[in-house]
């Protein structure tokens, strides 16, 4: 037969009783010890009591002038029980120094041998035993009573153990409530702090509690998301490796306030935020993240939990997606345009004209091989030359020129493995979308770029909107400039323009130019903006290349 297993007691009420436990221990300990020593107080302070009495009467004169006497119990008896019951003691007893007793409380014992140890005292000793008499086991003191130098007497004062025994049984009782009570209020004490501990545990066991905080550690550390819980003073409570990455943090922040962790304000804000916070896109120095906040409330304020999901990636996907898209946007229109002449050519062969049929189709094929020759002489790099090109195409579809300047050159190889080519896609399409808007925009063509530079229309329009691309790789860095010949920027708005969200398009816009700042911070790079030569914006891109190189060195076995 087999029982059913029995889940194990709670760590509220495990505590419980261990507690009880050792209250009651200590409780009776305490009560021992307190007995012991009462005990050993009222054997101390019977002693004391029947020693000044026996002492007294061994040093009374009257004792001896009776003593002197033909019978000196006739005088002695009277007063010894006299003084036996001023004293409370048992017995006083007067003996000759042969132990003959002279006194007792019992008179049948008058002129009988006295019972105990003499020896000490007829030496001229005081001294103190307990031994079993007539009364029973006694605590009594033996003295000699001297006239001049001679000993003519004992005296033995005494009081029973049973009498002692009593009274610490007297004292026991009232040491007995009062440990009850100790007990009692020890063990409301000990309920009242386990039905806390209960309530905060959830009645779970120590297993249990340990099983949880080893699932609760794994978890933090396997989670790819961020988590980050702050209590009531805005303190970091709790962060995980990846909230740690995707912030930027160091080890050894818990404790620290998040004003203090030097966070970008915005980032800083909405963490401080009192209220939720839905999928918030900010940036950090090398990451675009998504913060979801939640505070922690229970009757007041007790922390915000943060959730933060690295979004960098992503939004480099979207924004090779938009490229895509106006490559694909590009080979539309081109193919349009290319049918155009296609059917151009065949008419002109149609109406027997062929010569002005291949000349036409001629200059077309060297027109568009020019630009491509251009490029991949210029740019070894695939991915930028690719880029160039199709960004190219679509600028011509917008009525834009895109010009690779003379002094391009980056040979084969110039740029090591390590530096990521999604990073330089990110630099350079938004920096070839932003001028290929600005420039559209000051001829009046339609706008389409996602994150255009805002430009003000001050002063006369070019003939032909024209963007010109520098890619340049030597003297240890990759430099990357853009120039258009639009209005330009605003001086005052020259250091807003890479802030994420700055753009007057409308919402959702601004984020190119804060991705380019964000890619060429990443790669230890720097990004500035000036006046064009053609007076619009120009921006310049640097990104050391020693720095990847050595990166690249290291990884070589």
């Amino acid at each position: 037969m087999r029982f059913p297993r029995t889940r194990p007691r709670s760590l509220a009420g495990q505590l419980f009783a261990m507690q009880v436990v050792l209250v009651a221990a200590v409780v009776a300990g305490c009560a021992f010890f307190a007995y012991v020593s009462g005990s050993g107080q009222a054997k101390e302070t019977a002693t004391r009591q029947v020693r000044a009495a026996a002492l007294a009467i061994a040093g009374s004169p009257s004792v001896r002038e009776a003593i002197r006497t033909p019978d000196p119990s006739a005088v002695l008896q009277p007063y010894a029980e006299q003084v036996r019951r001023d004293t409370g003691i048992a017995f006083v007893t007067i003996m000759d120094p042969h132990r003959v007793r002279w006194t007792h409380p019992d008179t049948d014992q008058i002129g009988a041998t006295f019972l105990g140890h003499t020896a000490r005292a007829l030496r001229g000793e005081t001294f103190s035993e307990t031994y079993t008499g007539t009364l029973g086991p006694s605590i009594r003191v033996v003295t000699p009573i001297r006239d001049g130098g001679r000993i003519v007497g004992l005296v033995s004062a005494g009081i029973t153990v049973e009498r002692v025994s009593s009274q610490v049984r007297a004292q026991l009782g009232a040491l007995g409530l009062a440990a009850g009570a100790a007990l009692a209020l020890g063990g409301l004490g000990t309920y009242v702090i386990n039905a806390r501990l209960r309530r905060h545990t959830h009645g779970m066991n120590a297993g249990e509690l340990s099983r949880m905080h080893d699932y609760h550690e794994a978890t933090l550390h396997a989670v790819r998301e961020g988590l980050l819980m702050l209590d009531g003073q805005r303190r970091i409570a709790l962060i995980n490796d990846a909230g740690r990455e995707l912030l930027g943090l160091a080890p050894g922040t818990v404790g620290r306030r998040v004003a203090e962790l030097d966070l970008p304000a915005p980032l800083t804000g909405a963490l401080l935020a009192s209220e939720e916070r839905v999928d918030e896109v900010h940036l950090t120095a090398d990451r675009v993240i998504v913060v979801n906040t939640r505070p922690v409330v229970g009757g007041e304020r007790r922390g915000t939990v943060v959730t933060l999901r690295d979004h960098t990636e992503l939004q480099a996907l979207s924004g090779e997606l938009d490229s895509e898209r106006g490559f694909t946007q590009a080979l539309r229109s081109q193919a349009h345009e290319a049918a155009n002449r296609l059917h151009t050519v065949v008419s002109l062969i149609e109406l027997g004209r062929e010569q002005e049929a291949v000349g036409f189709a001629t200059a077309e094929l060297e027109l568009a091989q020019a630009l491509t020759d251009r490029v991949v002489g210029a740019v070894a790099e695939p991915v930028l030359a690719a880029l160039l090109l199709g960004k190219a195409a679509q600028a011509n579809e917008r009525g834009v020129e895109l010009v690779l300047a003379d002094d391009s050159l980056i040979d084969d190889g110039a740029l090591p493995g390590t530096l990521p080519q999604r990073d330089l896609v990110t630099i350079l399409g938004n920096l070839i979308d932003n001028a290929v808007d600005a420039a559209s925009e000051a001829v009046g063509a339609p706008a389409g770029a996602p994150d255009s530079i805002p430009v003000q229309r001050t002063g006369p329009r070019p003939a032909r909107a024209r963007v010109t691309v520098t890619a340049l790789a030597g003297d240890g860095e990759l430099l990357l400039r853009v120039a258009d010949n639009g209005t330009g920027v605003e001086p005052a708005d020259a250091a807003e323009v890479f802030r994420r969200g700055w753009s007057t398009h409308g919402a959702g816009r601004g984020l190119g130019l804060a991705l380019v700042r964000q890619a060429a911070h990443r790669n230890g790079g720097s990004v500035a903006l000036e006046q064009g030569p053609d007076g619009g914006a120009e921006f310049t891109v640097r990104l050391p290349l020693a720095r990847h190189s050595g990166a690249e060195r290291e990884r070589t076995p």
